[in-house]
């Protein structure tokens, strides 16, 4: 990044993630354009220590969570109404199973019955950490493109909480 802000370079490529926060710490962010063009994929995921399957486990169930909440429709703002919702109706199976309301899911992934509407409670479903963290909320800005909803163009569903 030294290069470009000494005029030595006409571009940088990298994660646009990186290079949208990398400019918000240049003298001047606004002489600097992040191109619209994306030359590749690069998705980032977390990771675990020496194999840490129950880790890997309980985070990758406590994303598709945020994931889940989202396209059904579920926020933080929202999330005390639809569980009482879900524990008033029990016509509502699915609801009721990803909330926790019943089933066992948190428990074979050795979390609580609640663990979805915890995480909910306090990050927010996936559109909503993504907003806060880079997108339009953030000092980032970035456009959610492929890390939207699949029901709004985007690469982002969950498997089924089943």
């Amino acid at each position: 990044m030294v290069l470009i802000l000494q005029g030595r370079c006409a571009a940088v490529t990298s994660d646009r993630s990186q290079l949208a926060a990398k400019k918000t710490s240049f003298p001047d962010p606004a002489a600097h354009t992040l191109l619209p063009d994306v030359l590749s994929k690069e998705p980032l995921g977390p990771v675990t220590v020496n194999n840490d399957s129950g880790l890997s486990d309980a985070l990758r169930w406590v994303i598709f969570a945020t994931m889940q909440a989202e396209e059904s429709g579920i926020d933080s703002n929202n999330l005390k109404q639809k569980l009482a919702f879900a524990k008033a109706n029990p016509n509502q199976a699915d609801l009721r199973r990803f909330l926790g309301v019943e089933g066992d899911l948190g428990e074979q992934l050795g979390l609580s019955a609640d663990f979805v509407p915890r995480v909910i409670a306090s990050v927010g479903n996936y559109g909503e950490i993504y907003e806060r963290n880079v997108g339009k909320a953030s000092r980032l800005k970035l456009e959610r493109g492929l890390n939207n909803s699949y029901k709004n163009g985007g690469l982002i569903y969950s498997p089924p909480f089943r």
